[in-house]
């Protein structure tokens, strides 16, 4: 094996050796949730996100917040990502969701995050329940808050229907990307 080959590799094999380890910073299996164990992760989730200073206007004017607490994502060549939620008004749960995307190109480690998305109008939650599922991309306008923009939002500078901040993010991935992910709401146990 040549030395260009061997260093074109090395990458991808430090990768694939590291995604075990990345995975199980996911600690139930892929199964589904009950209420309970939903409603406590999605309870915990509300607190860190919360604790955040700058979410305070996204909290103020959200007219529901749908929150993932734990998305797996992962992939090599081919990615996927996977998790479930509550849709949450005041202190009532809505509705229980699982959100789901796949993708392919460029795609290399593995990364569990949180998610919330913050529905800001009426209309945009009823865009939520509308279908069967609800594709990230189609339907009301997802602005995806990263830290430098979060610390620049004010409740006159909110306009969008829904504003999306991904938390509590662990393991080796370029990015949470929500852009052609489904959400589908479950009935679980």
């Amino acid at each position: 094996m040549t030395e260009t080959t061997r260093r074109r590799l090395l990458p991808i094999g430090a990768a694939i050796a590291m995604a075990p380890g990345l995975l199980s910073l996911a600690p139930r299996a892929a199964q589904a949730a009950s209420r309970a164990e939903i409603d406590g992760e999605v309870a915990n989730a509300l607190r860190t996100l919360r604790a955040q200073e700058n979410t305070r206007p996204l909290f103020a004017g959200a007219k529901a917040i749908l929150v993932f607490p734990r998305i797996l994502s992962g992939g090599f060549i081919v990615g996927g990502q996977y998790g479930q939620g509550a849709l949450i008004a005041g202190d009532r749960t809505l509705g229980y969701y699982n959100i789901a995307g796949a993708s392919f190109g460029f795609t290399i480690g593995a990364q569990v995050a949180g998610l919330a998305m913050f529905f800001m109008t009426d209309a945009a939650r009823a865009a939520l329940d509308a279908a069967s599922g609800w594709e990230i991309g189609t339907g009301p306008t997802v602005v995806a808050l990263d830290h430098g923009l979060q610390a620049n939002i004010t409740s006159t500078t909110l306009t969008e229907p829904v504003y999306a901040i991904s938390f509590s993010q662990q393991g080796l991935m370029a990015s949470l990307s929500i852009n052609g992910s489904k959400i589908t709401r479950i009935q679980p146990d």
